[in-house]
């Protein structure tokens, strides 16, 4: 881990959004279920990477019903936080943490500008401390610390190069290896630990 010095940057933390900051399998089942003409009932919260389990093939597929959620329904701007986020997040920017939002949440060519006015307003509305607000897939390209992250692939891939990365469980991860927390308490010790260690 990288160590810091006293006239040295602040500890920069990386921050992903959807499935660790913003709930987004409780913003979309609703508009799945309504998508889809079924109850919302019946739609499980457990699900797999790109819900499967939905059956989202029977109405155009993932990307459809995506598009429709944050083209339509204003997704980004109306996701729940997942509990205790929002002020784990503000405890910790009063320690000297860099928080790094890195969300790969330009997916749907030609709406880039709305995805982002999304994001930021919901970040704003929940008061979400931040100081860089980065839109990218390759999450390493803009360097960290120590990530926060939930995707398998995105985990793979920066432990690969070798990042520290704390896996945000849910049950599209739970099958990897830790570090993992399945809460932000256990998050916010997790990071003030590593904060501490690299002081």
């Amino acid at each position: 881990m990288t160590q810091l010095n006293s006239t040295s940057r602040k500890f920069v933390l990386g921050v992903d959004l959807d499935g660790v900051v913003a709930d987004f399998t409780a913003g979309l089942r609703p508009i799945a279920a309504e998508w889809l003409g079924v109850a919302q009932e019946s739609l499980p919260t457990e699900v797999s990477w790109g819900f499967r389990e939905w059956q989202l093939e029977r109405a155009g597929g993932y990307e459809a019903l995506h598009r429709h959620a944050v083209k339509e329904r204003d997704l980004f701007a109306h996701l729940p936080p997942m509990a205790g986020a929002p002020a784990a997040l503000r405890r910790l920017s009063t320690h000297d943490i860099r928080i790094r939002i890195i969300t790969h949440r330009l997916y749907i060519p030609w709406f880039h500008r709305e995805a982002i006015r999304q994001t930021a307003d919901w970040l704003e509305q929940h008061g979400i401390p931040y100081w860089d607000l980065c839109f990218m897939r390759d999450k390493a390209a803009v360097g960290a610390d120590l990530y926060l992250e939930d995707s398998p692939n995105n985990i793979a891939a920066l432990r690969a190069e070798g990042h520290d990365v704390i896996v945000v469980g849910n049950s599209t991860n739970r099958d990897l290896p830790g570090p993992r927390a399945e809460d932000w308490g256990a998050i916010e010790r997790m990071v003030m630990a590593r904060l501490s260690a690299a002081r």
